[in-house]
Formats: structure tokens, sequence, C-alpha cells
């Protein structure tokens, strides 16, 4: 059974605001029921990064359909993920997500939530090209494709070269032979994919349909080769798994004998693999007939492609459900398992990740306990800035004196209150307000602006008159009060003596 499932932005809609609607630039996906079924079963969800439209996408069970969350993020590509931590390469940056669960907690609906990825740090690489990422006992590593390597990430440097193939004689940010992916076995890299073997400035599109290998870096060897443009190499299940994008096939084989345990073919050119029990999930894109795209074997035989995510059972090799968007991306780079049922990477929310504190342990055994209700006195001084500019007076009224009573010697509260209740007609409070204002603060030239205007309305001309001439001698080049004492000694010249 397809179902059709809903795509959300930030704020449970697409990217623009608005409800998606199908088309080209819009997010819409359908999948199969079973892969619902799958993801609820076994409590987990997927990321997927697409450069092409700049989101990173969390596919998780709502109420029962898949739900597409989008999250904006420039160029993302490579994506590497725990339970507790999650790695993103994007343009010239790599960002350190840590799953924080009182974060979760916070996310509308209130306890939906099983883990909030907040920012951690951010990591300027300058433009390398990032591919493929792996978490190796804490450390994050990468492949640089524009220098071909792999690179460790270190603070002290944009990027710090491990390795790279024999036949590259140098590091040259002109992607000399494309190396894209990396599998991990035993607790180290052991195995990378390249689109081919050229020491020369992006000399590997020469030989794009058939020059892709596999190497084995412990080993030194190229163990597969003749490939037509290899990605996402995996070791799982004993067994070394890589994807023959050119193709659109997933192949998994012995790396001793080169024995084929399973090649499949899909509708797509395939990029982005992770494994999660015994399911194999594997990206697909369309591939459009650009330069690097055209003449492969996909794109000759498959007019058709799809867009998205295909689940096998590696015990049958059977496709056994998808995910296919149907609208507004058209790749997929990455794809990773996530082990939570119903996460958010919360980069977007400003005051979700300035209101979230990680501390070391010892630290927390000494946190006091807060009451939720608590705001520091700037949160309800902002919350009655947004009503004051929305036109909601008494709300934003309400909402300074709440401040007032956190901290009564708050000036901006107490001067915005004197602003609404003058806006508001309620002249005298405004006057004693703003007064106030004044004996806290002498040099408080706005207040004593505004209380030149209550004095105008109120027909006390040499009143304003002196307030507009104390709040220029404060500030001279005020131009309000210059042209506002201007009218009033206008006005009193003309009255009768």
């Amino acid at each position: 059974m397809i179902e059709t499932g809903s795509s959300n932005g930030a704020h449970g809609q697409d990217a623009t605001g608005s409800p998606a609607t199908a088309g080209e630039n819009s997010l819409e996906s359908v999948h199969t029921s079973s892969l619902s079924e799958i993801l609820s079963n076994q409590s987990i969800s997927l990321c997927i990064s697409t450069y092409q439209a700049g989101k990173v996408i969390i596919a998780r069970v709502d109420d029962g359909v898949t739900n597409t969350h989008f999250r904006a993020f420039k160029k993302p590509m490579g994506v590497t993920a725990s339970a507790d931590r999650l790695i993103l390469g994007t343009q010239g940056q790599i960002f350190d997500l840590r799953n924080v669960p009182s974060a979760a907690q916070k996310i509308e609906p209130e306890g939906k939530h099983t883990a909030a990825y907040m920012p951690r740090a951010v990591y300027n690489t300058g433009d390398i090209d990032i591919h493929e990422m792996a978490i190796i006992e804490d450390e994050v590593i990468f492949v640089n494709t524009r220098f071909s390597c792999l690179c460790r990430l270190n603070s002290k440097y944009s990027f710090e070269p491990i390795w790279k193939p024999d036949f590259i004689s140098a590091y040259d940010p002109r992607d000399r032979c494309h190396l894209n992916g990396l599998a991990v076995r035993d607790h180290k890299v052991r195995y990378v994919s390249a689109l081919g073997t050229s020491d020369e400035p992006g000399g590997w599109r020469n030989n794009k349909t058939s020059g892709g290998v596999v190497i084995d870096i412990l080993e030194n060897k190229i163990i597969r080769d003749g490939l037509s443009m290899p990605h996402s190499p995996r070791w799982y299940a004993d067994n070394l798994w890589y994807l023959e994008s050119g193709k659109g096939d997933v192949v998994a084989c012995n790396p001793d004998t080169g024995e084929e345990i399973l090649r499949l073919n899909l509708p797509g050119f395939t990029r982005g693999l992770d494994f999660f029990d015994h399911y194999a999930f594997v990206g697909t894109s369309q591939v459009r007939e650009t330069a690097v795209f055209s003449d492969l074997e996909i794109t000759r035989n498959t007019p058709v492609r799809e867009s998205g995510v295909w689940v096998l059972d590696i015990r049958t090799k059977t496709v056994v459900a998808f995910l296919k968007f149907t609208g507004g991306v058209r790749e997929i780079f990455a794809v990773s398992v996530l082990p939570h049922a119903f996460p958010d990477i919360g980069s977007e929310d400003e005051n979700l990740m300035l209101g979230t504190f990680v501390v070391p342990d010892e630290c927390l055994a000494n946190v006091a306990t807060v009451d939720q209700s608590w705001k520091p006195v700037e949160k309800y001084f902002e919350a009655g800035n947004e009503h004051f500019n929305s036109g909601d007076l008494k709300t934003a009224m309400a909402s300074y004196r709440d401040a007032l009573a956190v901290d009564e010697n708050y000036l901006p509260a107490r001067y915005n209150l004197g602003l609404a209740l003058l806006r508001d007609g309620s002249l005298a409070e405004a006057r004693n307000t703003l007064n106030d204002v004044v004996r806290r603060e002498a040099g408080h030239f706005e207040a004593l602006y505004q209380l030149g205007n209550i004095a105008a309305q109120e027909s006390q001309t040499q009143q304003c008159i002196a307030y507009f001439r104390q709040a220029l001698k404060i500030r001279p080049q005020f131009v309000a009060a210059e042209e506002a004492l201007n009218k009033a000694l206008k006005y009193a010249s003309e009255q009768p003596q």
C-alpha cells in the first residue's frame, strides 16, 4: 500500500511556510505502508541529506504515517550519526550536533519527541567538497574529495590528512580521483571508493563509466575495479557492500574472493547506504543529464528514475519498502539510520538553543530545580515588544508590568510601558510612568521628549517647550525633539499675550 506522507518544515509546514502543494518545487513524498511499519517496529528514523534541495530530511513515523521533516543547511552531504551524536558535512563546514533529551521535551508538541540533536560546535574547513564521514572512538573521519584524501577533524586546522591513495602524488584542491566513500571495519576505516585512479586534476572524468575502484587501505590494494561510479562502501554482515551508481545497483561481495553475494538494480542513481538489523536503506537520485552524469548505463537505459530511499531485506534480497520524493527533492546524497523513533534537529529554534544547557555531571548534581513557569526579565520585555509592535497594547502593558515585577529597575520595560500607556490614551498614567523613568535616569532624553508630547496634548505649551529643550540639551542632534520644539515655539508666538 502506498501512502502520501506529510512534508514538514520547521513549523509543521513546508519550507515556504505554507502548506505544500504538488509540483517541482514543493517538498512532497509518497511511501509504502511497509516503510512506516519497519520504522515503527524498529523504533528508528532516517536522516537523509540532499544538497540539491539544501535540506536535511528526517523521515519518522507520525500517527502511523511516515512524516518527512525538513531542516535547511547549505549544501548538506556527508552524514554520520549515533544515538547521541550527529555529524553533518556542508559547504565549507562540519556541524557537530549532540542529542539533548531535555531539549527534546521542549519541542512542540511537548513530550512527543524522542531526541533533539542540538548544535555543539561548527568547524570551518574551507570548500573541500566533504563527502562521506564516520565517527570512530569519538573522532570524526571524513572524505576530503577536492584534495583526494581521508582527513581527521582537528580544531587546529581546516583539515588534517591521514591517508591518500598511492596513485595521488600531491594534495591538490582540483579533485584528481573523486574520492567519495568510506567503510569502517573493526573500528578503523578499511575501504574507500573513488571514481577513478587519475593523478591529474579532474582526470577521473575521462573514464567515469568504468574507471571506479574500491580500495582496501589496510592492504593498500585495489580490490574492485572497472566500476561505474561507485559510492557508499560499507562493511556489514561480514560482507563488503557498495553502490555502483552508474548502473543503479546495490552490490554485496566477499572482498577476499571477489564473489558477489548480491546485485540488485534500483530505479535511480544509487548513493547513500545504511543498515539496521536485516534491512538495508539505499538512497536513489533522479540524475539530470549533465556532463557528470551523461553516458552512463543508467541514463541510457532507465528513462524514468526516482529520488528516494529503498528498503531491502538482506535475507531475501528483495525490496520491501520505499519512500519516493515526488517534488522538490531530485537527488539524495546520504542516508543514515537514527536509533530514535521521533527525533528532530534543533538548529532553527533560537529560543530552544538559548534555553538549553549541557553541563558536567558534577555540576548537574548541584543545579537548582527551576520552576518551569519562571522567565528572565528579558523574556517578558521581548514579549511586550512583540505585542506592542503588533498593536496589542493591553497585552504589551501586562508583559512590561510582569518584567517590572521581576526587576523594578529594568528601565527599558518602564519606558516602553510609558509609551504603551501614551499610545493607549492613558495620559496621566503615562506621565507618571515617564516621570519615574526620568527620576531614575536624569539623562533619559527620550522620556523627556515623550513628556513634552504629553504636555502638548494637554495644552501646557510652556511645559512642553521646557521638556523639548531639556531633551535637546542632553542630545543636541535629536531631530524629532528639535522639530517638536520649533512647532511649539511657533504656536506660542502666535498666541495672544
